[in-house]
């Protein structure tokens, strides 16, 4: 009965719960004899063999064979009538264990107290009552076996392996399945996990794999469009030994045959450099793609959605939202200065659902790394409050200096108790990322709300736009409107390196799944992988223009989220739907299912793959990919 001490500990703190003191009191003295010793086989064979009949206590052993009885009266007769020879061949044991210890005075007190009960049950008690007057009952033909050895080892084994089928076949009551379903709910979790991990692990080989398919379907049918003719009829060259190559879009390039010779003399040569040798299908290929990034993105495959939840609850834009550390919760705002807190899974509580009103318009939003107890909430007036989901309600309401009334960004580090802010000296109005003025980088104590430093940008430095910590705490990277990246050594609070990373205000940075490389991009919608082992290096790119370009934006800041395992890029866009990229190498995406309106914020589940995105049609959906 593993769960005997749980059930227990539930109906003590029930009892203190309706404050039955005098029930709880005569509960824990019950529990401290505890005559049935938890069901323990081992335990009571103990109590009967080793402490009840070497003591000679006969009160308390016939008060646990009838604590058994009573336990067992509701089972079938033929095992209530093995019951009784059991009770009857203990008290024989505590008899004959009495005689051969001298004590025949424990005896006849026995027969004093319980005799008229015992020959009640069984008329074969009346030839025991002159045991204690026998002076070698050994002898006696009719008591010579219970003085066996072999007689009180079959007791003990008999007595053992009944115990042990009663135990394993008593209906356990409610209150004791409650731990046992919550251990197996507990590790039905843990193997849906497990399994959501590898089915997450197979999307991305399946989506690798169908790109490559792609890739070389393209290949297969560009190699078919390049025809190499020599036919005399129809070619005016026949003969000259001069091979003609039809290419797509009307594009003719003819080599002559001096160029077998080494000269090169190419016709209509607008893509044929002077160093060229040969005509191939990957210059054709190099020669198509030039200039149709924007086509490719048009043709990225709609995703494939196992479910989708639409959350309808704000009533003007969304300006953030964010999955909480575990990703059971959503924290979502909106510019009216609005933000709520809600689930997408019904099965889940409803207990944090909240709605908060801020008074100006939402900018940032930060769950505690650790916990879903807190939010971070940055607005427009210089506002930071920290919100307990547990409490529903504002356990700090902080400001930054009057200098610096715009926060942009809000981070907690994943490993200390600490948030940075990142704020402007201006707000940024309609849209002009470049008219924040200054910026201020603060390092807040989340246990004493108090600012504990500034972080050094230098003179008048341009404004931080976004924040990243690594997976330890120990870097923090910012970027900022004149296209720098900024590198903080959190313990020592000072910047190690940066280096120019846009040519243009950077909007969003985030650090690599794997720590070795960080992203950025830029208010013009280009998107760099950067190396940290070797800096400045480009280890992916992409130019997402088409979908967010601040300058054809209304929105201020676009930014831009990376999937668990590091593999799925997706940012933010001026359209209906926002691309979802698929980075190192692979050159092909996906794209979201259409809002009405512009995609404003994006997130990723912090396990799954299930992503948010929130609009300017004041909705905001969780999808989670087939």
């Amino acid at each position: 009965m593993e769960n005997m001490v749980y059930a227990e500990e539930l109906v003590r703190e029930f009892l203190v719960f309706r404050g039955f003191t005098n029930t709880l009191q005569a509960f824990v003295k019950e529990l401290g004899t505890d005559i049935g010793k938890g069901f323990q086989v081992d335990k009571i064979l103990d109590l009967i063999f080793s402490i009840y009949i070497p003591k000679f206590q006969a009160e308390n052993l016939i008060q646990l064979l009838r604590f058994f009885n009573n336990c067992f009266s509701s089972h079938e007769t033929h095992l209530i009538s093995v019951i009784s020879e059991l009770d009857i061949s203990i008290i024989h044991y505590y008899i004959i264990h009495a005689i051969q210890a001298g004590r025949k005075d424990k005896v006849i007190e026995l027969f004093d107290i319980h005799g008229t009960e015992l020959l009640q049950k069984d008329q074969h008690w009346a030839s025991w009552f002159a045991i204690p007057y026998i002076k070698a009952p050994q002898s006696e033909p009719q008591f010579r076996v219970y003085f066996s050895k072999e007689w009180s080892n079959a007791l003990h084994l008999s007595l053992r392996n009944f115990l042990t089928k009663m135990f394993n076949g008593t209906r356990i009551p409610a209150l004791m399945k409650i731990s046992s379903e919550r251990n197996m709910v507990s590790r039905l979790k843990g193997d849906i996990k497990q399994l959501n991990f590898k089915l997450a692990q197979l999307q991305v080989s399946l989506e690798e794999k169908e790109t490559q398919l792609h890739q070389l379907r393209s290949n297969s049918l560009l190699a078919t469009e390049v025809i190499v003719g020599t036919d005399s009829s129809s070619n005016p060259l026949a003969g000259s030994g001069e091979p003609i190559v039809f290419v797509p879009a009307s594009h003719v390039i003819c080599v002559s045959a001096s160029a077998q010779a080494g000269e090169r003399e190419p016709k209509h040569s607008e893509d044929i450099r002077p160093d060229d040798t040969q005509v191939s299908t990957s210059k054709i290929s190099n020669h198509s793609d030039t200039g149709n990034d924007a086509q490719r993105e048009e043709e990225f495959p709609e995703v494939r959605v196992d479910f989708q939840e639409t959350f309808l609850g704000h009533t003007s834009p969304i300006s953030r939202c964010r999955f909480s550390a575990t990703g059971d919760n959503v924290a979502s705002a909106s510019v009216d200065g609005t933000v709520r807190i809600w689930t997408y899974d019904s099965s889940a509580p409803t207990s944090r659902n909240a709605t908060i009103y801020c008074g100006a318009e939402i900018m940032s939003l930060e769950w505690e790394c650790k916990s879903d107890r807190l939010l971070l909430i940055g607005t427009a007036d210089g506002g930071i409050k920290a919100w307990n989901v547990d409490a529903k309600r504002v356990v700090c309401d902080l400001s930054c200096t009057e200098a610096f009334p715009s926060v942009l960004d809000l981070k907690c580090s994943p490993v200390e108790p600490i948030f940075v802010s990142a704020a402007a000296s201006r707000w940024p109005g309609s849209s002009d990322i470049g008219k924040l003025g200054y910026a201020s980088l603060t390092v807040w104590n989340m246990r004493t709300w108090k600012a504990m430093t500034v972080l050094p940008l230098g003179e008048d430095p341009p404004p931080i736009t976004s924040v990243c910590f690594n997976h330890n705490g120990k870097l923090l990277a910012a970027a900022a409107t004149d296209g720098m990246i900024h590198m903080f050594d959190m313990s020592a609070g000072l910047q190690i390196t940066g280096w120019p990373a846009h040519d243009s205000a950077i909007s969003s940075v985030l650090f690599g799944s794997d720590e070795t490389s960080i992203f950025t991009l830029g208010v013009d919608g280009k998107i760099f992988e950067w190396s940290l082992q070797n800096q400045g290096k480009v280890l992916w790119s992409s130019d997402c223009s088409r979908f967010c370009n601040l300058r054809s934006s209304s929105h201020y800041k676009h930014e831009m989220a990376l999937d668990a395992y590091g593999r799925r890029l997706l940012v933010t866009s001026n359209s209906l739907r926002a691309p979802i990229y698929q980075v190192r190498g692979h050159a092909y995406g996906m794209r979201t299912l259409p809002h009405s309106a512009s995609i404003t914020t994006v997130d990723w589940h912090p396990t799954s793959p299930i992503f948010l995105t929130g609009s300017a049609d004041h909705s905001v959906r969780v999808t989670s990919m087939a």
